[in-house]
């Protein structure tokens, strides 16, 4: 084992560290990290029959278990952080992270990021003592924009309304939502409810949950009609209400989905980015005052052609 070690210390390559890490962790025991009995260990009940008798200890034996095995953890986390810090876009001001179990991801988000909204994967649906004291910590560190604590379920947002946020991330949150009785296709369908239009939702989470595919969820999500302001259709023709109950067809509500299955760990995982998709009747006025204002720009281009060819024309006289 040492020479396994020793072996990771001097290897530069990932894959080469990913692979020894592989073998550590089969010498031990699978899908768990171990630490030295004797390193860590719990002190049991404590004899002294009087003050000169020498006192007998029992030491009992744990283990650190984590949630994933080491390899998959260090894989993800660093998948994670990549993904946050390229897909998060310079405009984007607010974003919710599903199920914040500490402070990490505040690390990862870019600082051109102002709120970062917090939300819990507990069963009780609140922000652990100690996720509290990291979120704190980090958003100290960090020295950009604010952390807001809210005492929130991941999958029912109640304290963030419609089409609010930018970024919506989701960060190992499904499973710790499964194994505390909650739903993580509910989280998947608030976040589809508080993004804004053009919105992005990251994840990296386990590929299937119970036998059901995350990727196959996100991309069958689909909504008779997304929420738009009645205001903006009265430029419409028709009535906005009566456009509102006449169309009955199903769109998606993520337009634009990328993912990839993330390499070299042991549970499959996967990554992967959707954009929320606009409204249709809001993409219909968007296109149309955008064919309006092309024409516009030609109407105005072909005027100063005009006064100019009229100018050249005096100056010849």
């Amino acid at each position: 084992m040492n020479l396994i070690i020793l072996s990771i210390m001097k290897a530069r390559s990932l894959h080469v560290c990913t692979m020894l890490l592989l073998l550590l962790i089969s010498n031990n025991s699978s899908n768990a990290f171990f630490t030295s009995p004797s390193k860590l260990s719990v002190i049991g009940t404590t004899t002294q029959s009087s003050f000169f008798e020498k006192t007998t200890t029992t030491k009992k034996s744990t283990s650190l278990y984590m949630a994933n095995d080491l390899v998959t953890y260090l894989r993800t986390e660093w998948i994670s952080a990549a993904l946050c810090s390229n897909q998060i876009t310079r405009e984007s001001r607010v974003c919710l992270q599903l199920g914040s179990e500490d402070g990490r991801a505040v690390t990862f988000i870019p600082r051109s990021v102002k709120k970062i909204l917090t939300s819990s994967a507990e069963a009780d649906g609140k922000l652990t003592v100690s996720a509290r004291r990291q979120l704190l910590q980090n958003e100290k560190n960090r020295r950009a924009g604010k952390v807001e604590l809210m005492d929130q379920a991941a999958d029912d947002l109640t304290e963030v309304g419609d089409n609010s946020v930018d970024v919506v991330i989701s960060l190992q949150c499904a499973q710790r939502l499964l194994d505390n009785g909650r739903s993580w296709k509910k989280s998947i369908q608030e976040a589809a409810r508080v993004l804004k239009p053009g919105g992005r939702l990251l994840w990296v989470e386990q590929t299937e949950l119970n036998g059901e595919s995350y990727l196959d969820y996100v991309e069958s999500l689909n909504v008779k009609r997304m929420p738009v302001v009645l205001k903006k259709m009265k430029k419409l023709k028709k009535d906005p209400e009566e456009e509102l109950k006449e169309d009955d067809t199903m769109y998606p509500v993520f337009d634009e989905i990328g993912w990839d299955d993330v390499s070299l760990v042991l549970v499959p995982h996967i990554a992967g980015l959707a954009v929320k998709a606009m409204d249709p009747v809001v993409m219909a006025m968007k296109a149309k005052q955008d064919e309006e204002d092309r024409l516009d720009d030609l109407a105005f281009k072909a005027f100063e052609r005009g006064t100019i060819k009229r100018k050249k024309r005096r100056k010849k006289k």
